[in-house]
């Protein structure tokens, strides 16, 4: 527990508490960085700093699971470090941030995560952890996954199947990965769209010359296959974002550049109207788990970089700052979700997914004091004129928002009241994450015994066997036995669809045979015909 915290007393009085599963009227007193009590007419030390609560929430601070902060992404460096980045979330309501440790290919993971700490550690004000990208594989790399999740206290891996020739992975790599995160513990984050065919894609689009914004919608449509699939999973929580839940796609057609590449991201924003209020409605009914930042602020300059081609517009959008106040608008206020549904998917569900809670995303007694007083009533305008964050672009420009913080303590430390910060640059900390969270892989094990794959147990077969003579032939139940030919039943000019072997190339192995346009049929199956069949 760090020097400052350590005789820290607050008492939150006449406040509402909100967990995840239920509201309640108690007061909370902390004291040594630690929720102490929560309840009526507390017995507590004096010397306690009082906060009237009276008629707000008491919240658990949010927990931001993607963050991107001091971080080099297609030639552009975030607007934020791990100090500006962490004050801005405070001053939102957010008492904990993931971020990223992207390494390049061939880079050691290691050496990567531990360049980031020693940069984050420093500047933090408040409490960290770090997913780590696993950009190539082979045993190097499956060893130093090991060795972060044994010994450095990381316990989530994000791959993508994305960004062809940088990060992406192959399939079977990708299989790999996954199969060694089970192995490990360790959680698996994945970044699924299909690398190969945005790159195909988006060199179509320039070479129709559609080089804008609007290149991002285009070549990454949402129907890419036209035929119908399922998905087959075990265990999987889904993550979206705030700009997600909010925003649509029609600004990247917007008619001044740098408005609409502020909007640019990966996967993007959706053009169907609908897409926002759906998301919001799966978060509401617990189909999607936690809502992110997905914070990575690049300024107008930045994004200009790719004012000619907009494969070369950095990804990324802002939004660390204003999460919990546009949730709460667009999600309480908006009637998709309650004030304890808010607390899961901007706090609680995070801190049991990443093996946390209940020491962080829950306000009872032992818990970490990392706690928000939020004014359901107060509102404010954002702007990026009055914001924390790093950048000059804000998405939510102008957009008035009802629910903000008043008061955010971190760590037991009142780090930001009323506008006014009282945080230390380097107050935070990393907090390491353990494997195996009960709340995936309870799941997982229960899942595997009841789907269990075994033989049949019978009696063994006695009877007489056909012997099989050896005629040189390949057996028939090799995999690449050639299928037996069908006698020709083709009619007159038509392609028997049954016998021939389509190619999606194009070109077809009878294209030689002259063809009849049609053919007049006197006597199909069920009668006389009349016309063409």
């Amino acid at each position: 527990m760090s020097s400052n915290s350590a005789m820290v007393r607050i008492l939150i009085k006449g406040g509402k508490v909100v967990n995840d599963d239920c509201t309640q009227e108690a007061d909370v007193y902390i004291e040594n960085g630690i929720i102490q009590q929560v309840g009526k007419e507390l017995m507590i030390p004096g010397g306690a700093k009082v906060i009237d609560a009276s008629g707000k929430l008491v919240l658990p601070g949010g927990i931001d699971t993607s963050v991107h902060l001091e971080e080099t992404f297609m030639n552009a460096t975030t607007a934020d470090d791990y100090y500006s980045g962490t004050k801005a979330a405070l001053a939102g309501g957010t008492t904990m941030v993931i971020g990223h440790v992207l390494p390049e290919k061939n880079e050691s993971l290691l050496e990567a995560y531990e360049k980031c700490r020693s940069s984050a550690d420093a500047k933090t004000c408040c409490d960290y952890a770090l997913h780590v990208g696993v950009t190539w594989w082979g045993p190097r790399v499956q060893a130093e996954m090991e060795k972060l999740v044994r010994e450095e206290g990381v316990n989530s891996f994000q791959m993508f199947m994305a960004y062809k020739d940088t990060f992406m992975l192959r399939d079977s790599e990708l299989f790999q990965v996954l199969h060694h995160c089970k192995d490990i513990g360790a959680i698996a984050r994945v970044h699924a769209e299909n690398g190969e065919l945005v790159a195909e894609a988006a060199k179509e689009a320039l070479e129709l010359g559609i080089s804008g914004p609007e290149g991002i919608d285009i070549s990454r449509p949402e129907e890419t296959y036209l035929c119908p699939f399922s998905i087959y999973s075990k265990v999987v929580h889904g993550e979206t974002t705030t700009a997600h839940t909010v925003l649509n796609g029609t600004q990247y057609y917007h008619q001044d550049w740098a408005f609409a590449a502020a909007h640019v991201t990966v996967p993007p924003l959706r053009v169907d109207p609908a897409t926002p209020n759906f998301l919001m409605s799966l978060l509401g009914n617990d189909t999607l788990n936690v809502v992110s930042s997905d914070h990575r602020p690049f300024t107008v300059k930045q994004k200009a970089m790719g004012k000619d081609d907009f494969t070369k517009i950095p990804h990324g959008l802002p939004g660390i700052q204003d999460r919990m106040s546009v949730i709460w608008e667009k999600g309480v206020i908006g009637g998709k979700m309650d004030e304890n549904c808010f607390v899961a998917v901007t706090s609680s569900n995070a801190a049991k997914i990443y093996n946390l809670y209940p020491r962080k995303g829950r306000i009872i007694p032992g818990a970490d004091a990392d706690v928000v007083v939020w004014d359901p009533e107060g509102s404010k305008t954002i702007s990026v004129d009055n914001q924390v964050q790093g950048g000059d672009i804000n998405l939510y420009e102008g957009l008035r928002v009802h629910g903000v913080p008043l008061v955010t303590i971190s760590r037991g430390r009142l780090v930001y009241e009323n506008g006014i910060f009282t945080c230390a640059e380097g107050s935070g900390k990393f907090c390491p994450l353990r494997t195996f969270p009960d709340y995936l892989y309870k799941k997982m094990v229960q899942r595997e015994k009841s789907q269990a794959v075994k033989a049949v147990e019978r009696e063994p077969y006695n009877g007489d066997v056909v012997p099989v003579a050896n005629s040189g032939k390949r057996d028939f139940g090799a995999l690449d036995v050639d299928t037996p030919t069908r006698p020709c039943t083709r009619h007159g000019g038509v392609r028997d669809l049954h016998e021939s072997s389509f190619s999606l190339s194009g070109a077809q192995f009878d294209d030689n045979i002259p063809k009849r346009s049609s053919a007049r049929i006197l006597a199909p199956p069920g009668g006389r015909s009349s016309g063409i069949w």
